[in-house]
């Protein structure tokens, strides 16, 4: 089956040998995961589409793709005629939950992977769906059954994040969490985020591509911790240390067994909103489940004082990269062919340079012209075009290093651009730089502090249809919750925790033409405390990423006295910073790149 259209045909006809009337296909593995291993990928192999966020329905006579805003434009390019594209949070656009009320009847079933959906979402359904006499079956593998050729279960070599990267040992934090554990009174913690097992453990492994985790879950008491994983991929030094912590080694799928064995009586804390259907439920019926955030998230959000320094580090790193890319793109375009995948290269290579480098932090978004417009495009041999001397090109990367993880995003005029990109390019910067320059009282939300960066847009009546900024995790994941900045709270996402100290936040605002271009600046911001005085404690974001904004794309007489003295203030700390590693060549460019613009009186 090499189409989408045989594969929904061979899908359905499985359905229908099993009395499925709609058959639900989200995007997350077993640990409700942004990113997904290659075994993983039942929605993308079903759909076509693969953007990293969104659920298909398939019925009998109807395909559905439910996506958001970033992906509008390459869902619609990559699915083709044979599945309909529900635009999430669009006017007059059912959610599946709605999909699946509507259109299911009596005596009709609902089928999934209990293992690929969240606890509280099925359960949710099971309810709903249940008080109109429809059946639920979330046993069902039906995408497995089909898919003659599926890739093995990832099992790549875990390995250990040193005490001088975490800043904290594994003792330590197994000891902060049984501290939080009998505040609440939960006799074991049941712990399925891949990211926060390698948090809590000081590991990291290669089991999700750019996403340095290891497939595993992990159940605790005051005694012991177990985890479940492929013991194959620990080395016996690795496994030493991990018993020296108390951690025991067992098989990757008996924590479901054991779940079903815990004793009555106990008190189970669990995130039913990150845990999967099929695991909960094998919980039995006379045992307390708490159902409560994981313990780990906040302990992890909050980087410690050596994570935080070791940040510094690696964004440093990752501004020569950037900046000497910068510098290559704007002396060789028009010279020699470059095209987004060769670009995306070359920073590939660059960064590959840096020491301690691990891997990118997520696939590069190398985007030229229209391509740009979607959010998360990122080139492909078919996709792939040459970047031409005008023009703007959004270069979106990352990378993971020991000292840390990192996300930046700048726009650079290839040449001569247009007076509306130049606007938008201006208006983006202005709002990047007034969020970077907040000063708050404890307590905000990201929420409270988005419209520093659309206001300059809103303004125009205009916006970006995407958050503001999200969380960074430490080597791990490069979207991490609970911080963000949006200018509203939406129910799918754990995005507005209050902003505390050693928080990590990108900071990307952006604006989009479809068919036209795209434009987004982003930085990565530490918080951290200002002053205190009678009125409370106040707060303020420090800038991690080192890397100039293109100054050949800005609109001077846009800007005020105060945000042209933020830009000039930014530029010097990144001449500062950059320039002792570059080339004489590449060092007499950035002086100019980071020159001072200056303030029109009249302003």
């Amino acid at each position: 089956m090499t189409t989408v259209k045989e594969r929904i045909a061979a899908l359905r006809a499985c359905m229908k040998e099993k009395g499925i009337n709609a058959y639900l296909i989200p995007t997350d593995d077993y640990h409700a995961s942004e990113y997904v291993g290659e075994f993983f990928k039942c929605r993308a192999y079903m759909t076509g589409f693969t953007g990293s966020a969104g659920t298909a329905v398939i019925t009998q006579n109807m395909a559905g793709m439910w996506t958001d805003a970033r992906y509008f434009i390459q869902a619609e390019r990559q699915m083709g005629e044979n599945v309909t594209l529900f635009k999430m949070r669009e006017p007059g656009v059912p959610t599946v939950e709605e999909f699946l009320k509507d259109t299911l009847k009596e005596g009709d079933c609902l089928g999934f992977d209990g293992r690929c959906v969240g606890a509280s979402e099925a359960e949710k359904l099971v309810k709903e769906l249940g008080e109109k006499g429809v059946r639920v079956d979330s046993g069902e593998d039906l995408v497995g059954e089909i898919w003659t050729d599926r890739p093995a279960l990832s099992c790549e070599p875990a390995w250990e994040l040193d005490l001088k990267w975490a800043g904290k040992s594994r003792e330590d934090k197994i000891a902060e969490i049984r501290k939080e554990m009998a505040e609440k009174g939960a006799d074991l913690f049941l712990l399925t985020k891949l990211e926060d097992i390698a948090w809590l453990l000081n590991i990291r492994g290669n089991d999700i591509h750019t996403v340095p985790v290891v497939l595993s879950y992990l159940m605790m008491s005051q005694d012991e911790v177990r985890l479940y994983a492929n013991e194959t991929v620990f080395s016996d030094d690795l496994k030493e240390k991990l018993a020296k912590a108390g951690v025991t080694i067992h098989p990757y799928n008996a924590v479901y067994e054991e779940a079903a064995q815990i004793p009555a009586g106990k008190k189970v804390l669990v995130d039913k909103g990150k845990a999967n259907y099929l695991l909960v439920a094998r919980i039995p019926e006379n045992v307390t489940v708490l159902n409560e955030g994981n313990l780990t998230l906040l302990p992890k959000a909050i980087k410690n004082p050596v994570e935080v320094e070791n940040e510094k580090i690696a964004h440093i790193k990752d501004g020569v990269a950037v900046t000497k890319f910068i510098y290559w793109l704007k002396k060789n375009v028009g010279k020699e062919k470059i095209t987004e995948c060769s670009a995306a290269d070359y920073l590939n290579h660059l960064r590959a340079e840096q020491e301690h480098f691990v891997d990118n932090s997520f696939d590069p978004i190398v985007s030229y012209g229209e391509h740009a417009a979607m959010n998360h495009y990122s080139p492909t041999p078919e996709t792939d075009v040459e970047v031409e001397p005008h023009g703007l090109l959004l270069a979106d990367t990352g990378g993971h290093y020991l000292e840390g993880s990192t996300d930046i995003t700048r726009t650079v005029a290839m040449g001569e651009i247009t007076d509306d990109e130049r606007a938008h390019f201006t208006a983006v910067l202005r709002g990047h730089l007034n969020l970077a320059n907040a000063k708050f009282l404890y307590g905000c939300t990201g929420i409270n502090l988005d419209y520093l960066a659309r206001q300059p847009l809103w303004e125009r009546g205009e916006d970006f249809k995407h958050g503001t900024g999200h969380g960074v995790g430490y080597c791990l994941s490069v979207h991490e919750s609970p911080n963000g900045f949006r200018w509203r709270r939406l129910p799918d996402r754990n995005e507005d925790a209050v902003l505390e100290e050693g928080m990590i936040t990108s900071n990307e605002p952006g604006y989009y033409v479809e068919g036209g271009y795209g434009i987004r600046h982003e930085n990565m911001i530490v918080c951290k405390k200002a002053e205190k005085n009678e009125y409370g404690q106040f707060m303020c974001f420090e800038n991690l990423t080192m890397v100039p904004f293109d100054l050949d794309a800005i609109d001077p007489d846009q800007m005020t006295v105060k945000e042209k003295q933020l830009l000039n203030d930014y530029h010097k700390e990144v001449y500062e910073k950059i320039a002792p590693y570059l080339t004489e060549e590449e060092h007499a460019w950035l002086k100019e790149a980071t020159r001072e613009i200056y303030s029109n009186p009249l302003k």
